[in-house]
């Protein structure tokens, strides 16, 4: 006890605000606690999730600003010395810190807040893509323009900043044509991030066919985009890749999709024999979506024939599944019930036989 009294005395005779800091941190924390009583009793009365987001995603954060606030706003109310110029100076910065990540954690319990209410796990989903796709790039924009923001702000806290911002708004006309050269293609990409984000070529979870690869949207940054493959593999491309070149988009505008099976069989194929089996192979899928159902012959060729099955399903994996199921079955009845079905290479043997004795 003697040796903190003795460490407050040296303080004092400093002239060291203790009574303002301590003042300032208390009120802070009395602050906190009764914001969190208030938001747990408020959640539970009410029995809604948007509190309990907004606690848990700003709970550390508001923890932090508010006590840097009162302590800020307390020791404005100090003697002047050289010890309070210094720590305002050092508090304005963690203000500045405190203020923007508290207004980024509250981006992302909104964020959390809109999740909570669209939810992409269910068949029809489009409208909930679309609004997750814009939500997604509205966010990250917005955390960049804070993070800016409070740079600038604390650049502008010192004399040397503040004069370094002069001296490049004098310059700015030089700076922007050469930050306009050097940048060019990050703003490309910024642009190409705003066009998709609002008229949507493509929308988180949508299932793409690009660079020959099959899979969804994962990921839709502001200068790139994740394709999560089939295999489970990550194709990341340019943003600029989905304005500038073509790729297919299965799900563009319905997620439902009508997949193909073709067959090469021989020319003794009872096709509609084949047809009713197809029917029947389809009634009991449960992947099948009852809408097409067609089996042709697309195509002749020297020894065999084309066959083309059509089937659609509710989204492109069941389209899939769909697909191999039925090509599996059929490819089975044929052999058990058809095998003359199946392709063979034919040979006129005895044509050949006399073609070359007449040779000799």
């Amino acid at each position: 006890m003697s040796e903190l009294k003795s460490w407050l005395h040296y303080l004092t005779s400093l002239e060291f605000p203790v009574a303002n800091l301590i003042a300032g941190l208390l009120i802070g924390l009395l602050i906190n606690w009764v914001v969190y009583i208030s938001l747990a009793i408020t959640s539970k009365k009410a029995r809604s999730n948007d509190l309990l987001i907004l606690r848990k995603h700003c709970k550390g954060a508001f923890n932090f600003f508010v006590p840097v606030l009162f302590i800020f706003i307390a020791l404005h109310y100090a003697d002047d010395n050289s010890f309070k110029d210094l720590l305002m100076v050092l508090l304005r910065i963690l203000l500045v810190v405190a203020t923007t990540h508290l207004l980024i954690r509250f981006v992302y319990s909104l964020e959390a807040i809109f999740l909570e209410r669209y939810q992409i796990d269910k068949e029809d989903n489009r409208r909930e893509r679309k609004i997750i796709t814009q939500l997604n790039f509205v966010k990250k924009t917005f955390i960049i323009v804070l993070v800016m923001i409070g740079l600038a702000v604390i650049l502008l806290s010192f004399e040397a900043g503040r004069k370094y911002g002069q001296t490049i708004l004098t310059s700015a006309g030089v700076a922007s044509v050469i930050i306009g050269f050097a940048a060019q293609k990050s703003i490309a990409n910024f642009l190409a991030g705003i066009q998709i984000a609002f008229t949507q070529p493509i929308k988180i979870d949508d299932a793409v066919l690009v660079e020959g690869e099959w899979g969804w949207i994962e990921e839709i940054n502001l200068t790139y985009v994740v394709v999560r493959l089939w295999d489970w593999r990550r194709l990341v491309l340019p943003i600029t890749y989905f304005i500038e070149k073509p790729f297919q988009n299965w799900t563009r505008n319905k997620g439902e999709i009508i997949g193909s099976v073709m067959l090469h069989l021989d020319y003794r194929t009872p096709v509609p024999v084949l047809r009713e089996q197809l029917t029947t192979i389809l009634n009991n899928e449960p992947l099948w979506d009852g809408k097409v159902n067609s089996l042709q012959v697309v195509d002749t060729r020297e020894h065999y024939i084309m066959v083309r099955a059509l089937m659609s399903a509710k989204n492109s994996p069941m389209a899939w599944d769909l697909r191999c199921s039925v090509r599996e079955q059929l490819i089975s009845y044929l052999q058990k019930h058809h095998p003359e079905s199946l392709p063979i290479q034919r040979m006129d043997i005895q044509r050949t036989f006399h073609d070359e004795s007449h040779t000799e």
